[in-house]
């Protein structure tokens, strides 16, 4: 199944997870690229826990996933950074009320090509190569190739990330090419040597857990401090890994029916084991309470 894929399961032997579902009751999910995969593991398998249940999971990025559910083509939106201010206006204009979640916690992954003897780089450093300013790897102690930028569109919530905090709200490099999601962006430092790329946690591993062969990820490090890897539980958990952001997930008003279900499966402890085994990190600290407020 392609991460584009509409899901719709049917499953005649099961066990619903709650009496208040009834027959065909459907969840539209749309937004973020970074959180696609996740929620369509989650999305499967809630099927097949509730026959009753049908939930289709799709991309796009984070501002496609907001629009949608301002304009009612979606349920829930999946989105990888907070809500903008214009965005909150427009939901005011219709006269809905916002409730975000937090469903897991991303490390942003810097990955180069796996040939590249780069191992580390400052956050710094980061910058000044995504903002053209530094366009040769031996500017940052490699070899005298030039630096390939790739990263997301506009739309994404990873672009806007990553531009807020690692480029300084600068403007990225022209040079850098727009991939549509995470796994392209792994395809193409895999084939080119001079390739440099960001993408969720999510993405570095295949199948079996281990880090995607043709790639590198590089450690980070922020001013005087060490360097730290995203893949490292223990450094994103520290609050040592630089580049940390939690995922939202955004519906209309106070969650009902399958909607607050679905979202209640995501958070508890299962759903959150899914989180890690998907390459994640589960939700802690100041998210669980914001959860809270909200009802979860």
């Amino acid at each position: 199944m392609t991460k584009w894929m509409l899901i719709f399961c049917t499953v005649f032997t099961s066990i619903s997870m709650t009496d208040a579902l009834t027959a065909n009751e459907f969840i539209q999910i749309k937004g973020s690229d970074t959180e696609v995969n996740l929620v369509q593991v989650w999305a499967e398998i809630y099927m097949e826990k509730n026959s009753k249940a049908a939930i289709s999971v799709t991309g796009g990025g984070s501002g496609v996933g907001i629009t949608a559910l301002i304009n009612g083509t979606a349920d829930i939106a999946n989105h990888s950074r907070p809500i903008k201010e214009k965005e909150y206006a427009a939901f005011e204009k219709k006269g809905i009320v916002a409730t975000t979640v937090v469903i897991g916690i991303d490390a942003l992954s810097i990955i180069v090509n796996e040939k590249n003897p780069i191992d580390s780089l400052s956050i710094e450093d980061l910058g000044r190569i995504y903002r053209s300013e530094l366009d040769k790897w031996n500017q940052v102690g490699g070899s005298d190739k030039s630096i390939s930028l790739y990263g997301r569109q506009p739309n994404s919530g990873t672009y806007v990330f990553f531009q807020e905090h690692v480029l300084g709200n600068k403007d990225y490099s022209p040079r850098m090419k727009q991939m549509n999601g995470n796994a392209q962006i792994v395809e193409a430092v895999k084939a080119d040597v001079g390739g440099i790329g960001y993408v969720g946690v999510g993405y570095l591993h295949d199948e079996k857990g281990n880090i995607h062969k043709g790639i590198k990820v590089v450690s980070i490090s922020m001013g005087d401090k060490p360097a730290y890897a995203p893949a490292n539980i223990e450094d994103v958990k520290s609050g040592h890994y630089p580049i940390t952001r939690p995922l939202f997930q955004t519906i209309k008003g106070k969650p009902t029916g399958i909607v607050n279900d679905f979202i209640a499966y995501e958070l508890n402890e299962e759903g959150q084991k899914i989180v890690i085994e998907q390459g994640f990190f589960p939700v802690g600290g100041a998210y669980l309470e914001l959860n809270k407020k909200a009802g979860f």
